[in-house]
């Protein structure tokens, strides 16, 4: 039987915690778990922050093929109007370029006619010994030129002998001494008659005025 020393130190009691060892525990506890709170916090953003970097980018790359498309439609619409541009121009000048040349085509063919009746007086003149004739034939070929002319709107200046003398119609050549004085400053002769064309002056009478 082994007996106790009583001198022997026996085995060193717990020291039992005190409020203050505690408490600045606790504290170390808390701060340890909210900086892994606030980490993880920090994460769940910068997570949710590149999730929304790129949602943005996504975002701005379909934007961006949207305005690249319009702009390739845009830009295809502009050529397609230039080039219709561009032969519009071409046909217009082509076709005022037709239209200065050909203008009197019309009035041409219908004065051909007469020509043919000038040729044929011509040729038969020589084998006529009438000229009362020959007046007749003139005469009727000047009448049919005059008609030919008046349907294309090309009329003499009627009654221009007596008229008072207007610029706007009389182109005076001359001036002569007025057989009375009621036909001063009027036309007292006819050296060419005017012509108008749909009621506008192409060709002013050439006359003598009196004074």
């Amino acid at each position: 039987m082994d007996l106790m020393n009583p001198f022997r130190r026996g085995p060193k009691p717990n020291k039992p915690m005190t409020t203050e060892n505690s408490t600045q525990e606790d504290q170390d506890t808390l701060a340890t778990q909210t900086n892994a709170t606030d980490d993880a916090i920090t994460d769940s953003i910068d997570a949710g922050a590149e999730l929304t970097d790129s949602e943005s980018v996504v975002g701005l790359q379909a934007e961006l093929d949207v305005l690249r498309t319009e702009h390739q439609a845009l830009h295809d619409q502009h050529i397609r109007l230039f080039a219709e541009f561009d032969n519009f121009r071409k046909r217009s000048a082509k076709e005022r370029l037709e239209l200065i040349q050909f203008a009197g085509e019309n009035t041409l063919k219908a004065v051909l006619p007469v020509v043919d009746d000038i040729h044929r007086a011509v040729a038969n003149n020589d084998k006529v010994d009438d000229i009362e004739a020959v007046k007749e034939g003139l005469k009727l070929i000047q009448q049919k030129l005059l008609h030919i002319l008046a349907s294309q709107g090309l009329k003499p200046m009627d009654k221009v002998l007596g008229e008072a003398f207007d610029t706007d119609r009389h182109e005076a050549i001359t001036k002569a001494p007025a057989p009375s004085d009621k036909e001063k400053g009027k036309v007292i002769d006819v050296v060419e008659n005017g012509y108008t064309l749909h009621d506008k002056v192409i060709r002013y009478a050439k006359v003598v005025v009196g004074e």
